[in-house]
């Protein structure tokens, strides 16, 4: 009798661990779901992008649909050109931006004036800064610092950990070859005859880097006004500038943009071999989700004409 008393009680004491436990999974599930609705009811619903990147990397995370405007280097994906433009990044109205009505504004580095931004900020607006940089690692925080904005870090986290590892891939097969590395002039414009160029430390510079060619300037440091006698000097086997489109690369002579007849461009190895590769801009300094398409396909355009 006394045995069967205690297994009474072990039973019956087992019974309400069991019961405490079940509550305790319950209420588990109960705040769960309730921290998720809230997640969703504080997440920000009307978003202004300011910057390509960011907003390429918005819709990259399945967020596109809260956007409600966007500046004008926001020229991909497609669905994007559809918004409401308020400007160029680095030359801001705070009237514009405001106007939209954002409760979030993501922003990339150098966007300004820094005035503008003042009285944008003095609004109440929330303001999510999201970091530059040319690297790998550099485009993984972009996307977390995106994604933790939208209040979608786990999917954030998810495209961060797979750019870096392709970027990582594609400068790797880039570099891979060890030939000599074409020499590769970024030019930014020409204006007038006086031709910008991208010397160290750009985004240029880098994706140049990152492809598995050389930087032709590397004693210029930022996007600088070159004389002839530099670019004679720099000898570059490769001419690269931006196209207007928002993607893909094409490789020809030296048409259009003044290029042709630039004596000191007819001099360099480019000018007599009639190399020039054009990148859409947002395409090939944009470091956002497209950047390891973007490696592969200037690498091709680079070496295509290489012995």
């Amino acid at each position: 009798m006394a045995a069967t008393f205690a297994n009474v009680v072990l039973a019956s004491k087992a019974g309400i661990v069991r019961a405490a436990m079940c509550g305790l999974a319950l209420i588990g599930m109960a705040l769960a779901g309730f921290g998720t609705a809230a997640l969703a009811e504080s997440a920000p619903a009307r978003v202004l992008s300011i910057g390509g990147s960011a907003t390429e990397i918005a819709y990259a995370l399945g967020a596109g649909d809260r956007l409600v405007a966007r500046d004008t280097t926001s020229s991909y994906p497609a669905a994007a050109t559809q918004l409401p433009d308020v400007g160029y990044m680095r030359a801001l109205s705070p009237e514009g931006v405001l106007s939209v009505g954002p409760d979030l504004i993501m922003m990339e580095d150098g966007a300004g004036p820094p005035e503008a931004l003042d009285v944008i900020e003095a609004a109440g607006v929330t303001l999510a800064h999201i970091p530059g940089g040319h690297d790998a690692a550099a485009v993984a925080a972009k996307v977390r610092a995106v994604g933790h904005a939208l209040g979608v870090d786990a999917q954030a986290d998810a495209l961060a950990h797979t750019l870096q590892a392709d970027i990582t891939a594609a400068r790797e097969a880039a570099n891979a070859d060890n030939g000599p590395k074409p020499k590769v002039l970024f030019l930014l414009s020409n204006t007038g005859g006086r031709l910008t160029g991208g010397g160290a430390g750009t985004g240029a510079a880098a994706m140049i880097e990152l492809a598995g060619g050389q930087n032709a300037i590397p004693s210029v440091r930022g996007y600088k006004a070159l004389s002839d006698e530099a670019i004679a000097t720099a000898a570059p086997d490769v001419v690269l500038v931006m196209d207007r489109g928002d993607g893909g690369v094409s490789e020809g002579a030296m048409t259009g943009d003044g290029y042709p007849d630039h004596p000191a461009l007819a001099q360099t190895p480019a000018g007599q071999n009639g190399r020039l590769v054009r990148m859409g801009g947002l395409y090939l300094l944009g470091f956002g989700p497209r950047t390891p398409a973007a490696i592969r396909d200037l690498h091709r355009a680079l070496y295509a004409g290489a012995p």
